[in-house]
C-alpha cells in the first residue's frame, strides 16, 4: 500500500514546494499566504489576518488556496474573476467548482508529473506525498506559456 499525506482533521496550511514555485517566474501577489510561511511566494501577500478573499487583487497571482473543501470554491471563484495567475488545486476536475471556475475560464491546466511533497510551517518537507494528483491552472495566455515551459509535468490541456 502506498503512503501519502492525510489532511483530514489536520491543518489547511500545507506549503507549496519551492521546486514548483522556482519554475513559475515571479508573482506579484499571494492572497492566501500564511502568517508563518517558510518561503516567499510573491512580492506581496495577504495572510488570514488580512483575509485575501476580501482584498483587491492586483498583478500576477499565485494561489495555493486552503485545502478545506468548504472554502476552496470561494478562492477558485475569485481567481477565475481575477484572470491573471496560476492556481494549485487537487486535480478533481469533475467537481462543481471545477466546472464553474476552471473549465471555460482558464487558459490551461498542467498535471504535475508526480504527487508533490508539501512542506510544514517550519520549512521541512513532508515525508509522504500529497495523496492526490495535483494540477496547476493558468489564467491568462502568459501564464499558460509559463506552465508549458516549466517542465513540471508532461500533460497540458489548453482550455480556450
Amino acid at each position: 500500500m502506498k503512503k501519502h499525506q492525510s489532511t483530514v482533521g489536520k491543518s489547511d496550511e500545507w506549503f507549496t514546494p519551492p521546486e514548483i514555485l522556482s519554475k513559475l517566474c515571479q508573482f506579484d501577489l499571494d492572497p492566501a499566504d500564511s502568517i508563518s510561511s517558510p518561503f516567499k511566494t510573491a512580492h506581496k501577500s495577504f495572510t488570514p489576518k488580512e483575509d485575501g478573499l476580501m482584498q483587491k487583487w492586483a498583478g500576477r497571482v499565485w494561489l495555493n488556496p486552503p485545502f478545506n473543501r468548504y472554502q476552496r470554491g470561494l478562492w477558485m471563484e475569485k481567481m477565475a474573476e481575477h484572470n491573471n495567475g496560476i492556481m494549485l488545486i487537487p486535480a478533481a476536475l469533475e467537481t462543481e467548482n471545477a466546472y464553474k471556475y476552471v473549465w471555460g475560464k482558464c487558459a490551461g491546466i498542467l498535471f504535475l508529473e508526480a504527487r508533490p511533497h508539501f512542506y510544514y510551517i517550519d520549512g521541512t518537507r513532508a515525508k509522504a506525498n500529497s495523496g492526490c494528483t495535483i494540477c496547476l491552472v493558468a489564467y491568462g495566455p502568459e501564464n499558460l506559456n509559463i506552465l508549458m515551459l516549466s517542465d513540471l509535468g508532461k500533460t497540458v490541456i489548453e482550455c480556450n
